[in-house]
């Protein structure tokens, strides 16, 4: 008899389970992002969240939890419960440095299961309209002439502004002043303004101000020059081959997270990126969207891994960390 109970219990679990997922989701998800409302990587966030409602039949609250490089956002994602009810929207910042510069309660590369790959910009280099050199092979000059006079503006110790200086720096012999900022916004200001010299900064970001030719654009850190500024030369283009930043943004969820409800997930990140809406607003702002290969859960995988051993051994001989 308590064979016969316990092998009935063991079916009625899992037809609760199996009945669990099949209404998966009976509620709204929450998708949190590690960065303050009105930044770029929210809006991308808000955009995809919005148009993945109609596949899940659910809608998706963006919860905006900014400080520490996006890490305390991240680090409340991966203690969630891996119901499919949290997921965790963020970029290299947030999922890459992060990892470099901060004793996190969690691992990024094992605490977290991938979902898509969503959105990609390169990171570029811009400088005040004054600046005297005209490409980046006359900044490089410049810079090495005069060792410790330039200003560039970050936004912090560890983002990929920063980072993409001290990256410049190892790679050219050059070396110049960091100014740290609290945010793009008031960094850009600054630059526009010309108090500081120059800027790795997400491309996205600043082409408005490029386009209006308040500031100017010596090179973008791809491997080919970016669909939105095609005028732009790459590093390679200027002899530095070894130069290429890519700030890119993903969707995870906690690990354990059951492997259909990550393709449920999945599949509704795909039909909002297959959204002509979505591709238009996402190209506005100066996004590439992925390929059908790159959209796959062990794809981020496999490229999350790979910019955690490319960036993590970097920042720390660097001691790109937070003081």
């Amino acid at each position: 008899m308590r064979r016969i109970s316990l092998a009935a219990a063991v079916l009625a679990l899992a037809g609760v389970a199996s009945v669990q997922a099949q209404s998966y989701p009976s509620r709204p998800l929450t998708m949190i992002v590690g960065f303050p409302a009105g930044g770029a990587t929210s809006i991308l966030g808000r955009i995809l969240a919005e148009h993945m409602r109609p596949s899940l039949g659910q809608p998706i609250v963006v919860e905006n939890v900014p400080g520490a490089g996006g890490s305390i956002g991240t680090t409340r994602a991966a203690r969630a419960p891996a119901d499919g009810y949290t997921l965790s929207f963020g970029n290299w910042a947030s999922h890459v440095g992060a990892g470099a510069m901060y004793q996190l309660p969690f691992d990024l590369l094992d605490d977290l299961e991938p979902v898509a790959f969503v959105a990609n910009s390169p990171l570029w280099l811009v400088a005040r309209n004054g600046f005297p050199a005209r490409d980046l092979k006359e900044f490089i000059a410049w810079l090495k002439t005069n060792p410790g006079k330039a200003s560039a503006a970050t936004v912090g110790i560890g983002s990929g502004s920063h980072t993409c200086g001290v990256y410049i720096q190892n790679n050219t012999g050059t070396r110049f002043q960091f100014v740290p900022y609290r945010g793009g916004a008031p960094a850009m200001q600054d630059l526009v303004a010309g108090q500081v010299d120059f800027m790795c900064d997400f491309a996205g970001n600043s082409l408005p101000n490029m386009r209006n030719g308040q500031i100017k654009a010596y090179a973008v850190m791809a491997k080919k020059r970016w669909f939105v500024a095609p005028e732009v030369p790459t590093f390679e283009e200027m002899g530095l081959p070894d130069l290429q930043f890519s700030f890119w943004h993903g969707l995870w969820v906690p690990k354990g997270t059951p492997a259909d409800i990550i393709a449920k997930l999945n599949a509704a990140a795909r039909a909002a990126l297959a959204d002509p809406t979505v591709r238009q607003r996402y190209v506005d702002m100066g996004q590439e969207l992925p390929s059908a290969e790159q959209l796959t859960p062990d794809a981020l995988r496999k490229f999350h891994k790979a910019e955690a051993d490319k960036w993590w051994p970097f920042m720390r001989a660097a001691s790109i960390k937070a003081r």
